[in-house]
C-alpha cells in the first residue's frame, strides 16, 4: 500500500468519513483500507490522527443476533461479578480495586 493522502482538520473532501461517522450512518468500513488520513493539530503533543474511509464502499452494520445479545449480556455480567464474594455488585467492578467496594473496604470505610 502506498502513501495515503493527509488532510487537515475539517478539510477532507466529501465522500470520506471516519469510523464513527460511518457508524452513526449505520455503516461499517467493510474490509476496505483507509483511503485518507485526517490530522488534528494539538499544542503540546503530536497531531490526533483519524483514518477516513470511502462512504460508497462502506457496508451496512451487521444486525445483532440473539446469540450475540446473549454473549454481550454474559460479558457484562462477568464485569459486574466480584471475584472475591462472587456477588453481582450492580455496577462494573473498577479495575483499580479488582473487587466490589464492600470487599475492598470491609469495615465500611471508603476512600475519602
Amino acid at each position: 500500500m502506498g502513501a495515503i493522502p493527509v488532510y487537515r482538520w475539517r478539510l477532507a473532501p466529501d465522500g470520506l468519513a471516519t469510523r464513527r461517522q460511518l457508524r452513526a450512518a449505520g455503516l461499517r468500513p467493510g474490509g476496505q483500507d483507509a483511503a485518507a488520513q485526517l490530522e488534528r493539530p494539538r499544542r503540546r503533543r503530536g497531531p490526533l490522527i483519524a483514518y477516513l474511509y470511502r462512504i460508497e464502499q462502506a457496508k451496512p452494520v451487521r444486525p445483532m443476533t440473539p446469540a450475540r445479545w446473549a454473549a454481550l449480556a454474559k460479558a457484562n455480567a462477568a464485569r459486574r461479578t466480584c471475584p472475591q464474594c462472587e456477588q453481582d455488585a450492580g455496577y462494573v467492578i473498577p479495575p483499580s480495586l479488582g473487587t466490589c467496594v464492600s470487599c475492598a473496604y470491609p469495615g465500611g470505610r471508603a476512600a475519602a
